[in-house]
């Protein structure tokens, strides 16, 4: 049996006990199957993922978590130990699937709607099916087209025009250490309405033990000056596998910022794809991946100015121990006629093992001739003089070390606005020091000592 076939048996027996869906949904579910059929999983044969092999997702024994049995029930004092310490709007999946108890909607100001993808579904599945599988469609990857066949669950989130939240929308994915593997393939879908502002958090985590797979697909529809702040804060249990794709369509005068920190997963996969498709927009890609033991981290980036008078700008650090493997494929396309645009790269990676590993590839193709452009990446160690400098002052080799660690993290989270995911962040990268640092002063100290 093929490693495709497994996952195809799986859809067709939930499709049996699933019953009667709208016939535009079981279409959309039959397109998904025979495309993932007929790409079958990726190998590193494909260019896009040349340095990144899934045959751990391809050859695992996965079941979907309603078709389970005997689960290990989540109690709410595991599930608020694993969520963010915040003042949030709240929406919780379990092994994707919904959990009204671990959730917090009673808050939502008028004009803004936030519902599991089942509900949205349920109550005017029309309207979420114009909109779902626009941006992500079959042909992305044979994931999409694995979600697609998949989905039933997610989140549905709705900016009516001129709305703002002023509280984050945090959409929390936990994963249970269960005897038995699971998968999921949520969806999540964000329409914000002209001049609508929002932040909303996708967070990854996890039980110590979960050895589960995600495979998440996010599309994001930004109107007329729009302004959205997306935060992917992906800190699996280091067995859990991880796949997921976001795609941004952005109108006149619109703003995205992308912040995607990844700190978890035992293999990781992310592909971010950003439309600038009229004139202003402009999109802010921050990117943070934390990787140690034998994680593996991938992430791939796209921003397509199809539009002139637009701008962008990327900024992706990598921070690898052990023998931890990141890559970083980084890509801005100009198109014709797009004149006038502004587009910034930079890939800046940090190896704490000499046998940790990066493979990076920032590129640029213009079709444009009016245009400024740039792009760069770098590859290093910690400076031993600066460490030297550290632990002549009273400081500790070990302190030492992840103070400059974090410095280095500094450039991208200083952009970060939100002290619990800075936080988590920190820690992480750090350990647990003394007291927060403000970062700004950590970098500043940092160039000093390099200046010495």
């Amino acid at each position: 049996m093929s490693d495709e076939q497994t996952f195809l048996d799986a859809l067709s027996a939930r499709g049996t006990r699933r019953g009667a869906e709208p016939t535009w949904i079981a279409a959309r579910r039959q397109a998904g199957a025979a495309r993932f059929e007929a790409l079958g999983f990726p190998t590193r044969r494909d260019e896009a993922f040349k340095y990144t092999d899934v045959r751990t997702i391809a050859r695992g024994d996965f079941t979907l978590a309603q078709d389970a049995q005997d689960l290990a029930p989540l109690s709410p004092a595991t599930a608020a130990a694993l969520t963010l310490p915040l003042e949030a709007l709240r929406l919780t999946f379990v092994d994707g699937i919904f959990a009204p108890e671990l959730s917090d909607l009673a808050a939502l100001p008028a004009g803004v709607s936030v519902e599991p993808l089942s509900e949205a579904l349920a109550d005017n599945h029309e309207a979420v099916g114009g909109a779902l599988g626009r941006l992500a469609g079959v042909d992305f990857s044979p994931f999409t087209a694995l979600n697609t066949a998949f989905a039933e669950e997610g989140a549905v989130i709705r900016l009516a025009p001129g709305s703002v939240v002023e509280t984050p929308i945090l959409v929390q994915f936990l994963s249970r250490a269960n005897a038995t593997p699971l998968m999921s393939h949520p969806r999540v879908l964000i329409e914000a309405g002209a001049r609508s502002q929002a932040t909303v958090i996708e967070h990854q985590v996890g039980e110590e033990e979960a050895a589960n797979f995600s495979n998440l697909v996010s599309e994001v529809m930004l109107e007329r000056g729009a302004i959205l702040t997306h935060y992917k804060l992906q800190e699996a249990s280091l067995k859990d596998l991880h796949v997921s794709s976001l795609h941004i369509d952005q109108g006149r005068d619109s703003r995205f910022t992308s912040f995607n920190l990844n700190l978890g997963g035992s293999l990781v996969r992310n592909d971010i794809v950003a439309d600038l498709n009229a004139q202003g927009a402009e999109t802010n890609y921050y990117g943070l991946f934390f990787a140690q033991g034998r994680q593996h981290v991938d992430n791939h980036t796209l921003v397509n100015h199809n539009a002139p008078h637009t701008f962008s700008n990327e900024n992706y650090k990598g921070i690898l121990g052990d023998r931890a493997h990141g890559v970083f494929n980084g890509k801005v396309v100009v198109r014709r006629d797009s004149q006038k645009i502004e587009a910034h790269q930079s890939n800046a990676n940090l190896l704490l093992s000499d046998r940790a590993e990066i493979d990076t590839k920032p590129e640029l193709e213009i079709y444009a001739d009016d245009v400024k452009c740039s792009h760069g990446a770098t590859t290093g160690q910690l400076d031993e003089e600066a460490i030297f400098a550290l632990r002549a002052r009273g400081i500790g080799e070990e302190t030492a070390r992840g103070l400059l660690t974090l410095a280095f993290a500094g450039e991208v989270m200083e952009q970060v606005l939100l002290d619990a995911v800075a936080e988590r962040v920190e820690r992480t990268v750090a350990g647990k020091l003394p007291e927060r640092f403000n970062l700004a002063g950590l970098v500043e100290v940092a160039a000093a000592l390099d200046e010495e």
